[in-house]
């Protein structure tokens, strides 16, 4: 039996989060279903837990788990398990498969970087069982060789969304350095034999060793920056376009944002005024209630100083009017009293006082009532203006509440919301323009590099036989997937790449590049497998039907054909000792979707499976911080 690997389960674990498992099996394995659901997560994954450096990609639904198991058997019957913690580092491997929870014991180290002279590292691991460990390739043009690593064989069987659809061979990852090697891996692969032969022409100069580490720290800041890109934004030409747009839009917003402030402050300063005539309304109709009640006590204390004046007045007369006698005062008799003299007797006198008295506090009742009678009309005129000035209160409060308070909360967001979205336009063109200077400096340092008599990238002797029977494979599979016009396929060793019917593969559509890089990473394994030649025994592809999808044009269109169905009919009836995981947005044909080895992820909540991660509510510790 051929030596190969077969991914069982991927499994992130967590503390407080229920195991999150996505399980394989032999043969065709799709994922399928809604965007946003973790369906090429799990392709960055299953390559992160095969050596890839990372870091994995972020987002809430991921929240809480620490470790990631990457479950393997080998075609010979060993099972293993790959445990490593989400942020990186290096690898315990156990015996067994392994998916609901961390494995008991210490496990087996294994360093995430390749060592030729070292065995335990999870790339000698990989490479000895199928087959490969110890085997050379070669790097560059002075015939120098490394030491296979099982990352030069990683991205030759996982492809994921972007690189199904770049515009470059299938053996180049944009890194002009390591094309040499990527290159020498592929001859490796269909012929069988390594490069541990070759012997070095001459020793690197100090200026080429510098040369060719620049290109590689170049090429390693420039696929950062493309990721980064990637990340933010589109193209710069678009970005531009965006960045005009939004200009625009800030500068409307802005206008708007004014003059909403603007009513704002209106409408404020105009509540502000009817709240304080109101309030003062209020209290001076207060104290003028207070006031009246006062001078009705005192109005009636008048009366009752009038009503005992005039009790004096009327005993005075009574007095008057009777006979001699002695005197009720003094006791004094009749012929003693003296009435021209004034004295406490004089009862004309204390009678002609409570007249004068009483008319005084008549004239002050008077100017009482009139006073009375002003605070009563102010009482009216403020019981009548009060109602509507607090009718008005209320209306411009409500207009306030409902519309300008809500309105001008909103164009703030938005203008913040514009203002961000500029600041991540201009940051994208700033990572643009400094991915176009690294990309300068490295088209200098090629030249200078070419100036010299040299290249990083050397030509590797492919076969003729070995890469005619290759492209054979991959006419074969193209007719059975019922791809056009599929008349004639050749391999351009110049190129590295297909020529399909006369035309570069890199020229067709996006969608075309999709199905094509698919069919020369599935005739890969195909003809290992056919010519007995060691293969990692898997491939996975994140989206290789975009034609059905996003095609860029009419020729790029399949979604007229059968390619669909057949690509799947294809896929079913592989050999076990096959493995191919597809992760696709369009849903594939029925028969597909009943198999046991498919999965849909539906994206909604309570419609099973929702994604790779369910979603839930995070405990206290993982919830996000509320908003201020």
């Amino acid at each position: 039996m051929a030596l190969g690997l077969r991914i069982r389960h991927l499994t992130f674990l967590g503390p407080v989060r229920p195991p999150a498992t996505m399980e394989f099996g032999a043969g065709l394995n799709v994922v399928f279903g809604a965007s946003d659901t973790g369906k090429s997560f799990i392709v960055d994954s299953i390559d992160f837990m095969l050596g890839g450096k990372g870091p994995l990609r972020h987002f809430v639904e991921r929240d809480g788990y620490d470790r990631i198991l990457l479950a393997i058997e080998t075609l010979d019957g060993y099972q293993f398990t790959l445990h490593r913690s989400v942020d990186g580092g290096a690898f315990l491997l156990f015996d067994g498969l392994h998916f609901e929870k961390t494995p008991e014991g210490q496990g087996t180290p294994l360093s995430e970087t390749h060592n030729e002279k070292r065995t335990d590292s999870l790339s000698m691991f990989l490479l000895d069982k199928i087959g490969l460990a110890g085997k050379r390739i070669r790097k560059n043009a002075r015939l120098e060789t490394q030491s296979l690593s099982f990352r030069n064989l990683a991205r030759l069987v996982i492809v994921d969304e972007e690189e199904i659809i770049q515009k470059r061979s299938p053996l180049s990852d944009g890194n002009v350095v390591a094309d040499t090697a990527n290159t020498s891996a592929f001859k490796l692969l269909i012929t069988g034999i390594d490069d541990s032969a070759l012997t070095t022409t001459r020793p690197a100069s100090a200026e080429e060793n510098s040369r060719e580490g620049q290109l590689e720290l170049l090429d390693q800041l420039i696929t950062d920056m493309k990721r980064q890109v990637k990340e933010l934004a589109g193209a710069p030409s678009e970005l531009e376009v965006q960045l005009e747009k939004l200009d625009a839009s800030i500068a409307e917003r802005g206008q708007q944002l004014a003059d909403s402030e603007a009513q704002y402050r209106t409408a404020s300063a105009r509540r502000r005024e009817l709240l304080n005539r109101l309030d003062e309304g209020n209290n001076r109709l207060t104290e003028i209630t207070n006031l009246l009640e006062r001078f009705s006590l005192l109005d009636a204390h008048y009366d009752s100083d009038l009503q005992r004046l005039k009790g004096i007045e009327e005993a005075g007369s009574l007095f008057a009017a009777l006979s001699e006698a002695p005197c009720p005062l003094c006791g004094a008799l009749p012929e003693h009293h003296r009435l021209k003299d004034d004295c406490d007797g004089n009862v004309e006198a204390v009678a002609a006082a409570a007249r004068a008295e009483a008319g005084k506090i008549q004239i002050r009742q008077s100017e009482l009532a009139e006073t009375i009678s002003g605070l009563e009309n102010e009482q009216r005129s403020f019981e009548r203006r009060l109602p509507k000035i607090d009718e008005e209160y209320r209306a411009v409060a409500r207009q306030i509440e409902t519309l300008l308070s809500p309105g001008l909360r909103q164009l703030r967001t938005s203008y913040g919301q514009i203002a961000d979205k500029k600041g991540e336009v201009r940051e994208a063109l700033g990572f643009h323009k400094t991915l176009k200077d690294l990309e300068d400096r490295k088209v200098r340092l090629l030249a200078e590099e070419s100036a010299n008599g040299g290249s990083s990238a050397a030509e590797i002797g492919l076969p003729s036989t070995a890469v005619d029977a290759f492209a054979t494979e991959v006419l074969s599979i193209l007719r059975d997937w019922h791809f056009p016009n599929a008349d004639r396929v050749h391999f351009d060793t110049k190129a590295k790449d297909l020529v399909i019917n006369g035309k570069d593969r890199i020229a067709f559509g996006k969608g075309m590049r999709a199905i094509t890089q698919t069919a020369f990473t599935i005739a890969l394994m195909e003809f290992c497998r056919k010519n007995d030649k060691s293969h990692p025994g898997f491939v996975i592809l994140d989206s290789p039907l975009l034609s059905y999808r996003k095609p860029d044009n009419q020729d790029d269109d399949l979604r007229g054909t059968d390619l669909n169905t057949q690509f799947y009919v294809y896929l079913q009836a592989l050999q076990p000792d096959r493995q191919v995981i597809i992760i696709e947005n369009t849903d594939p044909p029925a028969m597909v979707q009943a198999l046991p080895q498919s999965t849909k992820f539906t994206g909604k909540d309570g419609v099973p499976r929702v994604g790779f991660f369910e979603r839930q509510a995070l405990s206290p510790l993982l919830a996000p911080a509320e908003e201020a």
